[in-house]
């Protein structure tokens, strides 16, 4: 299951930066952030409805909130807004994998936060990655 998942987030994030390239021609980064975030905060709350899971998702504990809300603001608000601001002027097949440099960060800091093992055969294909989408450049 694991594996279609992967598939779908591959398939479902090749397009959205497609919808946004469009909808930045008209409209402005910050606007899109706004609506982003408003369409994703509605679909999640009626799929919560609807799966009858909405009371469950209301009491998760206060730390985990406090770590969802900042990931929300790192980057579904700032992240997104930066990545809107680039692929603004850019073009969509250089900013989209450029910035997709971004498990780079996500490994080096979990293994300081997280206390992960970050081992050779990890780094080395994680560098081969990010070598290979900064050639787009």
């Amino acid at each position: 299951m694991e594996t279609v998942f992967i598939i779908l987030t591959v398939i479902l994030w090749g397009i959205a930066p497609i919808f946004d390239k469009y909808a930045l021609k008209l409209g402005e980064p910050f606007t899109g952030t706004l609506f982003r975030g408003i369409s994703v905060g509605l679909l999640m709350a009626v799929v919560l409805v609807a799966s009858g899971k909405l009371k469950a998702a209301l009491a998760i504990p206060p730390k985990a909130t406090l770590f969802f809300i900042l990931s929300g603001i790192t980057a579904g608000g700032i992240g997104v807004f930066t990545f809107y601001k680039a692929l603004q002027t850019g073009s969509a097949s250089k900013i989209v994998p450029l910035a997709s440099t971004y498990p780079l960060v996500t490994a080096l800091l979990s293994v300081l936060f997280l206390g992960e093992t970050l081992t050779l055969t990890r780094l080395i294909g994680i560098l081969l990655i990010v070598s290979g989408v900064w050639l787009v450049k």
